[in-house]
């Protein structure tokens, strides 16, 4: 009981604190508020870049053309050992009469050219059309469809599509490391502004330490004061990100400049962000109280 009345009596004196002091705590929920906001925008763009580049890697295909006099019993038995490798995702068959009426369903041209061929006299090969599991598996695949018997070509971009992974893994890597360089800044900030509010009051710490209160009883209300500190910086950040990124989707129905670049849907990314903001607001507002009080009682 006394443990839970030292906390009830904790947390009611470092909510006073924060609005007894409100000039020096609004100096501090602005920091967090600001540092905050940028942290929220550097994730929202990470992280759709990486979708973009995940889209981009899934949307790669392993375009496997069949011999032109191909038995059926061969198709089967492509299909089999192509399904039997490693890494595949999906295998889908086109005929050649599928692939000719796609073609002519897509251009006026191509259907007045090829309207008068049939299965027996046209060029176009039948092909599989194969989706890895893993981009950067897709040349060893590529090359073990190649050995097939009853396989002609076997083409998937090579060349661009490994300069493609290499570019989006430098992209990732980038983004990853700006979003924890903003993070580790906002914790320097943060936490810099919290110590020169709690530095402004060490004549308190100091009254309080005459009267007999212990270290701990003291630390308690002050990190108690960092965490909502933390949590009230944390709000408008969170706001903006629910209602500025879904605007933000609505506004271009879900693309930038092209249906290639398709933004992440709102729910439930925006709370996954939202619930970061407010973790790194409480855990750096907590630390940053507890850094400074804990100073103030070694002198």
């Amino acid at each position: 009981m006394k443990t839970i009345r030292i906390i009830l009596r904790s947390i009611r004196d470092s909510f006073k604190s924060v609005f007894r002091n409100f000039s020096l705590s609004l100096a501090s929920i602005s920091c967090i508020t600001i540092t905050l906001i940028v942290v929220a925008i550097a994730i929202v763009l990470s992280q759709n870049v990486n979708n973009f580049a995940s889209l981009v890697e899934g949307d790669v295909t392993i375009v496997t053309f069949l011999k032109r006099d191909i038995t059926d019993d061969e198709t089967d038995k492509i299909e089999s050992k192509i399904n039997s490798l490693p890494y595949i995702e999906s295998v889908v068959y086109k005929s050649k009469m599928e692939l000719s009426k796609e073609m002519m369903d897509s251009s006026e041209v191509f259907s007045s050219v090829m309207k008068e061929w049939d299965e027996g006299s046209t060029p176009i090969q039948a092909t599989f059309q194969v989706k890895v599991k893993d981009i950067n598996e897709i040349k060893y695949v590529a090359g073990e469809i190649a050995k097939m018997d009853g396989v002609d070509i076997v083409k998937y971009g090579e060349g661009m599509v490994e300069q493609l992974v290499s570019l989006f893994d430098m992209v990732r890597k980038i983004s990853i490391g700006m979003v924890i360089a903003l993070i580790i800044v906002t914790a320097f900030l943060i936490t810099n502004t919290i110590k020169i509010t709690i530095f402004s009051r060490k004549r308190e710490i100091q009254i309080m330490r005459l009267v007999g209160a212990s270290n701990i009883n003291i630390k308690i209300p002050f990190i108690l004061e960092g965490l909502f500190l933390g949590v009230m910086g944390s709000i408008i950040p969170i706001i903006l990100t629910i209602f500025g990124y879904t605007k933000l989707y609505e506004r271009f129905d879900g693309q930038l400049f092209s249906p290639f670049i398709k933004l992440i849907t709102p729910e439930p990314f925006v709370f996954l962000i939202s619930l970061v903001l407010v973790a790194i607001g409480i855990m750096v507002g907590m630390f940053g109280s507890y850094t400074a009080v804990r100073k103030h009682l070694k002198i």
